[in-house]
């Protein structure tokens, strides 16, 4: 008996023990401090003043609020707090991120908030699209042809619609923001910090900075660079349910599972009035901002062309106009049920977690026109195949993770 007992003791000291490990994983949420959580506002309850908030990691606390807690308006990316703007709780908006400051309850799900700190989501939406802006305007993009460790210089080739190629020498200084993609998300935001010896030949690469008058410099302030994949192919199977496409790879014939998850870019390419336009460009020029025909007897729509390097401010792009980043970035973004069966597609992935098995980062479908207009002149006298397109030099850099920039 007393062997017995001992037994069952040690069993239930044992799932004890697991239980509070578990509890432990469960809660153990690098956005819940001892003082603090931060999060986004999933619900707002003002008749029972609550707030409930969920983390980046899908933590869910119950910010309980009294007439004695104070609200505080923040602007996106500010951390002086003196910038900040008194506000109530009938300000806050489902989407909001907010800072709920007080004792976190021991269990990690409540806390009596003594202060909330927001920021508005449509702040931080237009913090984000200034930004996307200021890396259209001030951006380049490419494949990392070159490295000069001696001088800490990147050097990124990019191809213009015309199919010239351009060489972009990128130094990197101390000043230099330098961030590489994870290699597990797709996201900008979860990029991590890096350095120039961490830039592999073959890398697509991003930089924001200040161009030489000829284009063909940077002095970068901000770099960002990760490994991905470029792969196209033919829709073969669509499964909504799943968010997953069968590709037949566009060289090998074998099928591919793309995978799609709600971060993934899925954007449509268009043929524009008068078809294939002078510099190889559709409708003559750049697809419409927003992605929209042209109306009838009209040229190219004034600002379309507008990015780096495009026309505008910075001037024309050297060696032959608007690149082929600068048009897929003014495609329109569609969903997984507007692509077809027997359409032709360009991915950017992630590498493959299993054989013949990809996320997708982006992805542009009714590429055909385009990969037949690349292959004939890539043929020089030689058959014009779509399969037979180098799709890394042709869309390489143009990809990088989803977000900001």
């Amino acid at each position: 008996m007393k062997i017995k007992l001992s037994f069952v003791l040690a069993v239930l000291a044992v799932i004890s023990l697991f239980g509070r490990l578990q509890a432990q994983a469960q809660t153990d949420d690098p956005s819940i401090k001892a003082t603090t959580v931060f999060g986004k506002v999933s619900e707002i309850n003002a008749a029972a003043g609550q707030i409930t908030i969920k983390t980046a990691a899908g933590s869910v606390v119950v910010a309980k609020v009294n007439e004695k807690t104070t609200y505080q308006r923040m602007p996106p990316g500010e951390t002086d707090r003196s910038k900040g703007v008194p506000t109530s709780l009938t300000e806050i908006t489902v989407g909001d991120g907010v800072i709920a400051r007080g004792f976190i309850a021991a269990d990690k799900k409540s806390v009596p908030a003594q202060q909330i700190i927001v920021v508005s989501q449509s702040d931080i939406a237009k913090k984000q699209e200034q930004e996307r802006m200021e890396w259209r305007r001030r951006g380049v993009s490419g494949i990392v042809a070159s490295l000069n460790p001696a001088a800490k210089e990147v050097t990124i080739s990019s191809r213009s619609l015309m199919g010239a190629t351009q060489a972009i020498i990128i130094p990197i200084s101390d000043r230099t923001r330098v961030r590489r993609y994870s290699q597990d998300s797709i996201k900008y935001a979860d990029s991590k910090p890096s350095k120039f010896e961490e830039v592999k030949v073959g890398d697509q690469l991003r930089a924001k900075g200040d161009k030489s008058p000829d284009g063909t410099r940077v002095t970068a302030e901000e770099v960002v660079f990760g490994s991905f994949k470029i792969v196209g192919g033919t829709v073969a199977a669509i499964d909504p349910a799943a968010n997953t496409i069968t590709v037949n790879d566009l060289k090998t014939k074998q099928p591919m599972t793309i995978v799609l998850k709600p971060d993934s870019v899925v954007r449509r390419f268009q043929m524009m009035m008068g078809g294939m336009g002078p510099g190889g460009a559709p409708g003559g020029g750049a697809p419409a901002a927003g992605g929209g025909e042209r109306p009838q007897g009209q040229g190219a729509t004034p600002g379309a062309a507008q990015g780096p390097g495009a026309g505008g401010p910075q001037g024309p792009r050297p060696g032959g106009g608007m690149n082929m980043a600068d048009l897929i970035e003014r495609l329109p973004t569609i969903s997984i049920s507007e692509i077809k069966v027997g359409e032709m597609i360009v991915i950017s992935t992630l590498t493959a977690t299993e054989q013949n098995r990809f996320t997708a980062i982006s992805m542009v479908t009714g590429v055909e026109p385009l990969l037949q207009m690349l292959a004939a002149r890539q043929a020089a006298g030689g058959q014009a195949r779509p399969q037979n397109v180098d799709l890394n030099s042709n869309f390489g850099g143009m990809f990088g993770g989803v977000g900001v920039p």
